[in-house]
């Protein structure tokens, strides 16, 4: 598990990566209209926290120290990072728990329900959609599940692993690395993230094509609810009814607390290859996207970024690039990623040579995206308005998707800012039938306006998307923030259909309420 004495309270990862007044200065003039210095980071010690309202009997593993209920106030989007900085900490929770085992989570569910008191799961705290906190008045617990961090069982012979749901990235992938074996699941949180998290989220990891969601590593999970636990059998497949681990799937809380899961695993992977290709422009590069995806190929890393990503990154000076990877615990890649390459050339790509199997572009990029999270911090010291957005829609309507984006959202920008802002996009996942384009959005901010600004431009985004019938949100969960979006995708039956689970599973309603669906008053 990531050291928590490191871990930023206000802000994204660790301490010790937080950009320095001097970079984010040198930032924020890309930007022109920002403040001379970047604001200053409150001491969490001299913040001054509402009265906690609660008192669990003493038997449960809860705390109301102000420093843990300040570090467990929000999660990591732009809005949480500009509410921390401002010493904005009214919504913080009353008290925290850390649950030793799934008994503690039942006892503590059991005590909430008879008193009224919300619970909020809490993973790794990253969520960007509103997702960790509540905005409601009853009195609330964040459920800090980061002691339960083990492998628990390892089947070497089914290629599968029994885990916590409170195991961070990295102390995950340590418990299976002695058994040559791997999750393979590497979301740009994978750090500061869960298991369980990447389970209530759906969220997408490593894979650019094939396994790109959670969702298709997933054997059976176990889920601990108000009306009891719920686990699923270990099987390979089944078509046994509607599956019981999809419904809690993406479920963000509101159903249930996933404690643990089996996982499928795979083994290690012992060849690798990148390289990049240049494209005149984005037709071109999303045509010869299209072609790779439909190739069944299977790249692990297939990553467009647009003319602006591209500079930002340092991948290009101004064009389109693509960036591709392929791995194999069994097999030489070589041969598949010359296939991958000659696709390329075929749709008028320049494919880099790689020196020593290493892509500059591929490495340039890489070392952005995981860097980026840190600047968008940075940035918001600034008062920069710094967005980002994630969606998907099938290949016929992915470049007026990408042109309508940029040009709407610009035009939101300029009306909003009063002065041009950067709208830049990649393709982080690719189907044999759609993209999944991720939009980054940087634009002077008004201090002490900054989350109202924020607000206007994904308000902005979210209509475009719902107009053209793409997905609100494809690896980043719904949240509180994504739940217009979210409401306009979902078929009125389903809604029906959740909400009936919801009040079986959770009758007292003290499940992360307002999340995928709207608080019921209290009991």
């Amino acid at each position: 598990m990531t050291s928590t004495a490191t871990r930023s309270w206000w802000g994204w990862g660790s301490t010790d990566q937080a950009l320095p007044d001097e970079e984010c200065v040198a930032l924020a003039g890309m930007v022109p209209g920002l403040p001379d210095r970047p604001r200053a980071v409150p001491d969490v010690r001299d913040l001054v926290l509402p009265p906690s309202r609660v008192g669990p009997p003493p038997s449960l593993p809860v705390t109301t120290d102000p420093a843990a209920r300040a570090a467990h106030a929000y999660g990591k989007a732009y809005r949480d990072v500009v509410r921390a900085l401002s010493g904005d900490l009214r919504g913080a929770p009353d008290a925290v728990a850390h649950p030793r085992g799934e008994s503690d989570v039942v006892d503590l569910l059991d005590w909430a329900g008879d008193a009224g008191v919300v619970v909020v799961p809490f993973g790794g705290g990253s969520s960007v959609v509103g997702g960790v906190e509540y905005r409601g008045e009853r009195p609330w617990v964040s459920l800090d599940l980061g002691a339960l961090d083990q492998v628990l069982e390892i089947d070497r012979t089914s290629r599968a692993a029994r885990i916590q749901a409170g195991a961070f990235g990295p102390a995950l992938e340590a418990q299976l690395r002695p058994h040559d074996l791997t999750l393979r699941h590497f979301p740009q949180s994978f750090e500061f993230s869960t298991l369980g998290g990447w389970l209530a989220t759906r969220a997408g990891g490593h894979y650019a094509t094939l396994h790109t969601h959670i969702d298709d590593l997933v054997e059976s999970m176990r889920v601990v609810t108000p009306a009891g636990t719920s686990e699923s059998w270990r099987l390979p497949g089944s078509g046994a009814g509607p599956s019981p681990d999809r419904l809690f799937l993406g479920s963000e809380g509101t159903l249930g607390v996933i404690t643990e899961a089996w996982m499928r695993l795979q083994d290690r992977p012992r060849s690798k290859a990148s390289a990049s290709a240049t494209f005149p422009d984005m037709t071109a590069a999303i045509a010869a996207v299209r072609a790779i995806a439909q190739a069944a190929l299977h790249p692990a890393n297939c990553r467009l970024l647009d003319p602006g990503e591209a500079a930002l990154s340092g991948a290009s000076g101004g064009q389109p690039v693509l960036v591709l990877g392929v791995e194999s615990a069994a097999v030489p890649v070589e041969g598949r990623l010359a296939e991958l390459t000659d696709l390329a050339r075929a749709h008028g790509g320049v494919v880099a040579v790689a020196d020593g199997g290493r892509d500059s572009a591929a490495d340039a990029w890489r070392s952005t995206f995981l860097r980026m999270p840190y600047v968008r911090d940075g940035m918001a010291r600034m008062s920069a308005v710094v967005e980002t957005f994630e969606t998907a829609c099938t290949w016929d309507r992915v470049e007026e998707l990408y042109a309508a984006v940029r040009s709407e959202v610009g035009a939101a920008v300029r009306e909003v800012t009063g002065a041009e802002g950067l709208v830049n996009c990649r393709f982080t996942h690719v189907y044999p039938d759609g993209a999944a384009p991720y939009f980054t959005v940087v634009a002077a901010g008004r201090p002490g306006s900054e989350v109202a600004m924020w607000d206007d431009v994904k308000t902005a985004a979210s209509e475009v998307l719902g107009r053209l019938g793409a997905t609100i949100t494809h690896h980043h969960a719904v949240g509180r923030d994504h739940r217009p979006g979210y409401d306009r995708q979902r078929p009125e039956p389903f809604a029906l259909a959740l909400r009936g689970a919801k009040a079986a599973l959770d009758p007292a309603g003290i499940l992360n309420p307002g999340v995928l669906l709207d608080e019921l008053p209290a009991r």
